[in-house]
């Protein structure tokens, strides 16, 4: 029996931050959260903006709970969502809090990027889909920014926290492939696209592979939060969905995962990225994966829309649990409206349940108008989203699916997973929930020499995991029907400018 080793996984989500110690024997991982915290974007007069000191502050804090729990930590690793940055000046200081993704200035960015690159050039050379929040854009909204007088380094949301605690400024691979200024060939930089679009080359650090060890603590980190100072921070797969998919219990290739949460990350995993003009057309993006693997998926807007529909409720005092929304949506009638969740007017935060009712009524549709019907809507708009595009990886990367592996908080939704399996007419497998911790957790492992690849990681998954299985139910004819009226309605979204007024 190899002794057991302990590491500290930091996951930071959209909505919310989590610290869980794995604890790995040999054979099996058990997670224990130690902390958990709400990531909560601020609002001021120059756009919405990441709180990043007080996140910093939630790291802290995680470690000192961590040095509480157990003496023998083996190393720390931290991944987060992708595509938002922060810029450092020359000394290291950090000049402005980082921008929120949904902010709205980076609307008209992509098209002013293909003014100054063809979109064929940008997607071969990185391989990533178009979408207004990338890394990319928004840095083409800084343009007349002073920022860019004092700014000297970017840092992703991860590296940013490595560097504070280890003063190591690096970008960790499979998160630098989200910014869509990546260089898939090169395996660099995009050096051209960044002279084309005019944004300096100087602020961009060295790209390190996940698993790297960046350092020890700094002295004065180590002494605030009461560790060792020679504890090792890990680089891990720090893309949040990066580490999730290295826990996806899978044996063999032929799968599909969604990675679920407020967003929905759709794909299969291929052994080299697939950037042909159909993958270029269909929006699919190639991003960085462990052990030499792509990612290749669709962003699809996930349970946002549900949250964002449950705030606003709250609002008018009806605070719904997500279980209350769950069980009005499974006595609401069955293929009801349905939704684009990807049309852009539902990207920013607002009066989400209003502007499904009004997409309802642009496509001709009756629209929803009790909680439990719009929760319904999304639940079978999502379900027959994740369908066409599982269908459309496995024809643009010839790879059969033969299951749908769902990991993520979204996996403990039993609605949404047995919808899934019925509408993609293929059985899911749910779990485990807590997938990108277990996979940042494993990366350290790998990193620390405990185990030797991703196939033996995905077997400690499976061994240390219960899974839920859903077969397809209902009848087959009537989902390819409704998926036939959902592709009427993914064709008419693009023609829907606004869904705010009256």
């Amino acid at each position: 029996m190899t002794e057991e080793a302990t590491f500290l996984a930091i996951d930071l989500g959209a909505e919310s931050g989590r610290a869980l110690l794995g604890r790995f024997d040999g054979e099996r991982v058990t997670l224990e959260e130690v902390h958990r915290f709400p990531n909560v974007p601020v609002r001021v007069t120059d756009g919405l903006h990441w709180d990043a000191l007080r996140l910093m502050g939630c790291v802290y804090r995680s470690l000192s709970k961590a040095a509480r729990k157990t003496e023998q930590l083996e190393s720390v690793g931290i991944d987060s969502w992708g595509v938002d940055f922060a810029l450092l000046d020359r000394e290291g200081v950090l000049v402005s809090n980082p921008y929120h993704h949904r902010d709205p200035r980076t609307e008209g960015m992509i098209e002013r990027a293909l003014e100054q690159a063809p979109k064929e050039e940008i997607y071969e050379t990185t391989g990533i889909q178009f979408m207004r929040i990338n890394t990319l854009y928004q840095l083409l909204a800084l343009e007349d920014s002073p920022l860019w007088e004092v700014a000297d380094t970017l840092l992703l949301i991860p590296d940013l926290m490595n560097y504070w605690l280890t003063g190591e400024k690096t970008c960790e691979f499979t998160n630098a492939t989200t910014t869509q200024l990546y260089d898939l060939e090169a395996q660099g930089w995009a050096e051209d696209l960044l002279q084309k679009t005019s944004l300096p080359d100087r602020i961009f650090p060295k790209i390190v592979p996940p698993a790297t060890k960046l350092g020890p603590l700094l002295p004065e980190v180590a002494e605030e939060v009461g560790l060792d100072e020679q504890l090792p921070v890990i680089a891990v797969a720090s893309h949040d969905t990066a580490s999730a998919v290295v826990a996806v219990p899978a044996e063999g290739d032929d799968f599909a995962y969604i990675s679920s949460g407020t967003w929905s990350l759709v794909g299969v995993e291929t052994p080299q990225p697939v950037v042909t003009p159909e993958a270029m057309e269909a929006n699919f993006t190639n991003e960085g994966g462990f052990g030499g693997r792509t990612r290749f998926l669709k962003n699809v807007m996930g349970l946002w829309l549900l949250q964002e529909c449950q705030r606003i409720w709250a609002g008018e005092g009806q605070d719904y649990s997500y279980e209350e929304l769950t069980q009005l949506a499974e006595d609401a009638p069955a293929f009801g409206p349905l939704v684009d969740p990807d049309h852009h007017e539902f990207l920013s935060p607002g009066d989400m349940p209003s502007r499904i009712r009004r997409f309802c009524k642009a496509t001709g549709q009756e629209p929803p108008e009790e909680p439990g019907a719009v929760a319904r809507c999304v639940f079978e708009s999502l379900a027959l989203k994740y369908r066409w595009v599982i269908e459309q990886a496995g024809e643009l990367t010839g790879q059969p699916v033969g299951v749908v592996h769902v990991v993520g908080g979204g996996s403990q939704s039993s609605l949404l997973c047995q919808l899934t399996a019925d509408a993609a007419r293929l059985p899911v497998l749910a779990g485990p929930v807590e997938a990108t911790a277990l996979g940042n957790v494993m990366v350290q492992a790998y990193s620390r020499g405990h185990v030797g690849s991703l196939e033996e990681i995905r077997a400690v998954v499976r061994r240390s995991t219960e899974l839920s299985r859903y077969e397809p139910e209902g009848d087959e004819d009537d989902w390819d029907k409704l998926r036939e009226r959902f592709s009427g309605v993914m064709d008419a979204s693009p023609e829907i400018d606004s869904l705010e007024g009256g």
